[in-house]
């Protein structure tokens, strides 16, 4: 992994300047005759190229961007999306691997030098791997087998190098993913870092999982063996990946998928106390019985009381059509600013298409209705951007937003039709009157 503040933002920096550099000699072909739907597509293929290239050979931060970007692949139009689509989902499973010999050395460091006595095999080729570790296969010495985590070297140097730097151009990256702000996602990231960094608290994330879901008829979370700082050990699990059920899941399969999904994500802080906060595909796995299985519980949201009561009063304030409850209630809780003057129906109209969802028994996610909300709150010149900007994200908020909207659009990837309101009536407090 490359470590060099200087040599990590010259690499950073050239993706949106290679963005510039292709607009200008895009415009100069299709001045000189050029089809502009034929240039359009290869600016775009060599963009996404260049994208993966560049933050999967990072790593640290700068993949850990590409990951959290890559579930909102969906909002994208479509004649763009492809090139995109294949180069993120990339980036949700696979990076270029470090060597076995800074394996075993890691390894040796944090398990001791007699680590190899602890397994009874250990395959040096990674299965798979992530923004700040590679995941290798092994049979633990009682007969086990087990996927064990190695975080990079250097890994925590590069990771918040990274995000200082991605801070410094948001706005130019802001052309690489059209509606969607930059900024506070980076902010996001990079205050739950140095927790994702110690995998003793993963391993704790994860005990207390896998303890709440223990036997789950819809749900495998993988127990853990063993943990270090820098190494996790925990039982392999099997399935298929959920960018496979993306790229070409059977209908049966998608909505199966998307309702397992959505069940997770809004039981698990009433069970566990806690909200899985990196939602994108590559942490979710179909198994052969049908049970999703979860993993990657590096950053979660601590909710020892649930999902926050006034979160489902705004639902159902906002599907009753009752502007001025929905608007008192979001100043109560600070998403209005003291001293903001944005009237109450305006804020209704800007929230209410958010919660069609819940308006029937059945809602078909598609990326049609996504790219559709992208493009309304992203118009500069319509009014629901005016009210979005008037709005404020609680701190306290943050990972609940991140986490919804990044299923959302994972939902909307797969294309999944599925009963979301009966699942809100279940386990968001507050939604109910």
């Amino acid at each position: 992994m490359p470590r060099k503040t200087v040599a990590r933002t010259a690499r950073l920096a050239s993706l949106p300047l290679g963005v510039a550099g292709r607009v200008v000699g895009s415009w100069g072909k299709r001045l000189a005759g050029q089809d502009a739907a034929e240039v359009n597509a290869q600016m775009s293929a060599k963009t996404a190229e260049q994208l993966f290239s560049v933050l999967g050979q990072l790593k640290g931060g700068a993949m850990k961007f590409g990951q959290a970007l890559s579930v909102f692949e969906a909002a994208v139009p479509d004649e763009l999306a492809a090139p995109y689509r294949e180069a993120l989902t990339k980036l949700q499973t696979a990076a270029p691997p470090m060597s076995a010999k800074a394996t075993h050395r890691m390894l040796a460091e944090q398990l001791g030098r007699s680590w190899q006595s602890r397994f009874a095999e250990f395959d040096d080729t990674p299965a798979a791997s992530a923004s700040i570790g590679q995941v290798h296969r092994g049979i633990w010495h009682d007969g086990r087998p087990v996927a064990v985590k190695v975080q990079y070297p250097g890994a925590d140097e590069a990771l918040m190098s990274d995000l200082r730097q991605l801070s410094r151009f948001s706005r130019l990256f802001q052309a690489l993913v059209p509606g969607t702000e930059i900024k506070p996602l980076l902010a996001e990231l990079t205050d739950r870092m140095t927790e994702e960094l110690d995998y003793r608290q993963e391993a704790a994330n994860q005990r207390a999982v896998a303890a709440a879901y223990d036997g789950d008829k819809h749900f495998i979370v993988p127990k853990v063996v063993a943990s270090a700082p820098k190494v996790l050990v925990s039982e392999w699990t099997d399935g298929t990946p959920l960018a496979k059920i993306i790229r070409a899941g059977t209908r049966e399969q998608r909505d199966a998928a998307g309702y397992l999904l959505a069940e997770f994500h809004y039981s698990a802080p009433a069970r566990a106390g806690m909200l899985h906060a990196d939602p994108h595909p590559g942490n979710f796995m179909i198994a052969e019985d049908g049970r999703m299985c979860v993993i990657d519980f590096g950053g979660v949201a601590k909710l020892p009381d649930g999902l926050p009561a006034p979160l489902g009063k705004l639902m159902r304030f906002a599907m009753a059509d009752d502007s001025e409850s929905l608007f008192q209630t979001l100043r109560d809780e600070g998403f209005v600013r003291p001293g903001t003057q944005v009237p109450a129906e305006h804020v209704h109209a800007y929230l209410a298409p958010f919660v069609e969802p819940l308006l029937t028994e059945r809602f078909r996610f598609t990326r049609k209705w996504m790219q559709a909300q992208a493009e309304r709150v992203g118009d500069l010149g319509g009014q629901d951007f005016r009210t979005g900007r008037s709005l404020n994200l609680p701190p306290q908020y943050l990972m609940i937003h991140r986490v919804l909207a990044g299923s959302t659009g994972i939902l909307c990837q797969l294309d999944a039709e599925l009963p979301a309101r009966e699942i809100v009536e279940r386990w968001q407090p507050g939604f109910k009157a």
